[in-house]
């Protein structure tokens, strides 16, 4: 087992080009000073928001949901409709221990979406394919941007659950005992709702508190339309700023406290891909919000911009 040490962060990944090597002697990024994040940035408001909306009926008809495609070293979860019932009714109840229920709670889940929602994912994988990660992330001619943004959310979202998934066995509160990215960089969970004040979390318990609040959101009728026709609630562009810049610190606790690991199961190419596809679709959709948004990976986003 890989055991990450907070107190001296991992060296940082300089990659040139989608699916880049840093290699093992690069310097690690010169740290930003003292500024601990603690999320109760806009979390209340977007929790108020969120509970002023009409929730979701139960049996309620929806439409076909789509799936990620990407493969990693850990098995990855069809989300049929069966599936996804034989998971509400304790699927996991036979696991051995709270690292267990982990690695099987971040696998891929299904986000929403009729015929417009599966029209713009295959044009998103088209164009990936062509190797320019920015035209990736542009909002195709003619398309509804709440659409776009929803379609991408749904996706990063899979995307990280099948990075961090693969990597569980090697995230404990033993190894992990507060989200950080870097010393400076310590993230506290709150959701408005159980969690009213930020409150201090280890890694893992951390990461199943934001999936799970980023999945209750998914799955809510009112927050994500699956209907044709019903229109998008007017706070969602704020509840969108808000899952990216939550999902990233992911990302950030990744590269900073298990890139080693990443790099002996081979998927170093694919989180570099993913994520400076992350980097590029926030800066072009302007959800970054103040200079210090990217704090521990600044040096790593500037160049991942500089590069496409």
């Amino acid at each position: 087992m890989v055991v990450a040490s907070s107190s001296q962060p991992r060296p940082l990944p300089t990659p040139d080009a989608p699916g880049g090597t840093a290699p093992d002697a690069a310097a690690p990024p010169p740290l930003p000073p003292p500024n601990p994040a603690k999320d109760d940035d806009d979390a209340a408001a977007a929790a108020a928001a969120a509970a002023a909306l009409p929730q979701q009926e139960e049996g309620k008809t929806k439409r076909t949901k789509t799936k990620t495609k990407t493969k990693t070293k850990t098995s990855t979860a069809k989300d049929t409709r069966a599936d996804k019932q034989h998971r509400r009714n304790g699927a996991s109840r036979d696991e051995d221990n709270s690292n267990q229920r982990t690695r099987n709670q971040f696998r891929s889940r299904a986000g929403k979406g009729g015929n417009t929602s599966y029209q713009l994912r295959q044009y998103a994988e088209a164009t990936l394919g062509g190797g320019s990660l920015r035209k990736v992330v542009k909002l195709p001619e003619g398309e509804d941007e709440n659409e776009w943004l929803a379609v991408n959310m749904v996706d990063f979202y899979n995307q990280i659950n099948l990075l961090y998934g693969a990597i569980t066995e090697f995230c404990s509160p033993q190894s992990c005992p507060e989200m950080k990215a870097t010393d400076e960089f310590e993230y506290l969970w709150q959701d408005g709702e159980t969690y009213k004040r930020p409150t201090k979390m280890a890694a893992p318990a951390y990461i199943e508190q934001l999936m799970g609040w980023v999945q209750g959101n998914i799955d809510n009728e009112a927050v994500l339309p699956s209907r044709i026709g019903v229109p998008f609630p007017k706070s969602f562009p704020s509840l969108v700023r808000q899952i990216f810049k939550r999902l990233y610190r992911v990302y950030a606790h990744i590269y900073c406290h298990h890139y080693p690991v990443i790099r002996e199961l081979g998927l170093e190419p694919h989180l570099n891909t993913s994520f400076k596809q992350y980097v590029l679709f926030i800066d072009e959709h302007g959800l970054a919000s103040g200079k210090d948004y990217w704090g521990p990976l600044g040096d790593l986003v500037e160049s991942m911009l500089r590069s496409d």
